[in-house]
């Protein structure tokens, strides 16, 4: 099995020439009738070996962080960080498993913050401080994992990591408590930004830029989407037709986003609150029994209409986005 990237390194080797591998793009991509850059892939397994791979490092940490943790928690999760990133040397940075190099990024990194956040519990020390140190634990961590072995999850996770250190730096704010959403929102809209940054360096989508841009607008989006529909007041249960018009009007405008960016994060990462709306306004005229399943047959269909229509939604939503940043996206020829 191989991707994108695998056939963009061997471009750079000298294997085979550009134009051989963009005509074998052209005809995957008129095989199944759509563009190559829209399919939006990423690597996240490459045969069941992944699983297995995946499946036995997550029994070993498991089992051995917990026969550690019988001594201490704090030599449990030490354990643990130390296991994935040996597990790492071997299964990502020679056999280069993309599923377990998830699996063992998110180890590495869940378990170096918990030590930090065990080692402050056993000797009872200032939560707040653990707090910072921890977070601040889990950006070094995802930093020095990416060094060593360039997991495209890894920028997300470090960036998810920051917001969290961000957060806790500024909870002493008075009143922090009813901004955060404010502040949610605002390192979503940096994460998107970050996301685009990486995307624009490769609108092709063909090597690891495409992969990291893919999972920092997985983190961008419900950083983004929640705040706006929490300020709202939409899980307040706020169900008035003006609240219902406001929430697809933003639904719509993040579908359009979505279809320029040719990234679909924001949408799925909204539905939840558009189907919410639209059973509510539903509800309104009488379908209260059914309401939910009429809302879900409704958006299901629309967004699977979309889908087999993607590269000409496409088409017709280029027409709206100003000319200089036309070059920053994938192309629609």
């Amino acid at each position: 099995m191989y991707t994108d990237e695998d056939l963009y390194k061997a471009v750079k080797e000298g294997v085979f020439e550009a134009s051989a591998v963009d005509n074998f793009r052209a005809l995957m991509a008129a095989q199944a009738s759509t563009k190559t850059v829209d399919e939006e892939n990423f690597r996240l397994i490459s045969g069941f070996n992944d699983i297995f791979v995946s499946i036995s490092s997550f029994i070993l940490m498991l089992s051995a962080g917990w026969v550690s943790s019988q001594v201490t928690p704090v030599l449990g999760f030490l354990v643990v960080a130390v296991l994935s990133w040996l597990l790492s040397l071997f299964f990502v940075n020679k056999r280069r498993l993309a599923l377990p190099a998830i699996l063992l990024l998110i180890s590495f990194v869940g378990s170096s913050v918990a030590f930090i956040v065990s080692v402050f519990t056993v000797f009872k020390l200032d939560v707040d401080i653990a707090a910072l140190i921890a977070s601040g634990a889990g950006v070094l961590a995802a930093w020095a994992h990416w060094k060593k072995f360039h997991v495209p999850i890894t920028v997300a996770a470090g960036m998810a990591s920051l917001l969290a250190f961000v957060l806790v730096l500024l909870s002493k704010i008075e009143h922090f408590g009813e901004m955060i959403p404010f502040f949610v929102f605002v390192g979503g809209l940096f994460t998107f930004a970050l996301a685009m940054r990486w995307d624009a360096k490769d609108t092709q989508r063909t090597t690891r830029s495409s992969d990291v841009a893919f999972w920092l607008h997985l983190l961008s989006a419900p950083l983004i989407v929640h705040p706006v529909f929490t300020m709202l007041g939409i899980l307040k249960g706020a169900s008035s037709l003006l609240s219902i018009a406001v929430v697809i009007l933003i639904y719509v405008f993040l579908a359009a986003i979505s279809i320029a960016t040719d990234r679909r994060a924001l949408m799925v990462s909204s539905l939840i609150y558009v189907l919410y709306a639209f059973q509510k306004l539903f509800n309104a005229y009488g379908m209260v029994s059914s309401s939910l399943a009429v809302s879900g047959i409704f958006i299901g269909s629309i967004l699977l209409l979309l889908s087999a229509f993607w590269h000409k939604s496409r088409v017709v939503v280029f027409k709206m986005v100003p000319a200089r940043f036309i070059k920053y996206l994938p192309p629609i020829n």
